[in-house]
């Protein structure tokens, strides 16, 4: 089992993810302005997630040649055949936030899945589903939980 992480670990954790989700509020706009010029939110998605793989590709390739590691890439035969689904899961939530930003706005798209993600974090933990050590389903998370329900129903008020 895993050390607890020290309280700035934790804190660089938590600040990383705030980042992370505003980039998906900022990605959300971005996206459907492209979609308006390009007029298909398949072509959008698409063109979102090359250049994100670009730039993924020239991160991966500056940390190869720092490292002196080569080019060599890990033998993936042993993965589970479930570690192939995270782009389509990415595909969902793009394609899903494209429609759903111009009818309902940045706010209640991303409440509404800041509480996917929590329902699926819920079960996610519950079970260790994935690898992951299981985690208590406290009375306190399910009341997180519905806070952001809350929020997205006020939301939409």
């Amino acid at each position: 089992m895993p050390s607890e992480p020290t309280p700035l670990i934790i804190a660089i954790a938590i600040l990383l993810m705030m980042i992370g989700g505003m980039s998906i509020s900022i990605q959300a706009p971005i996206n459907a302005t492209l979609n308006r010029f390009l007029d298909d939110p398949v072509l959008t998605a698409c063109v979102s997630f090359f250049v994100g793989f670009v730039a993924l590709l020239i991160i991966w390739l500056a940390g190869v040649v720092s490292s002196g590691r080569g080019f060599a890439l890990p033998d993936l035969a042993e993965a589970p055949s479930w570690v192939w689904i995270g782009g389509l899961l990415g595909t969902t939530y793009v394609l899903a936030a494209l429609w759903s930003v111009p009818r309902v706005g940045v706010v209640t798209l991303v409440a509404a899945a800041v509480l996917g993600q929590l329902l699926a974090a819920l079960v996610i933990d519950a079970t260790g589903a994935f690898g992951l050590e299981a985690r208590a389903v406290s009375p306190t998370r399910i009341m997180a939980v519905v806070l952001v329900l809350g929020g997205l129903l006020l939301s939409r008020v």
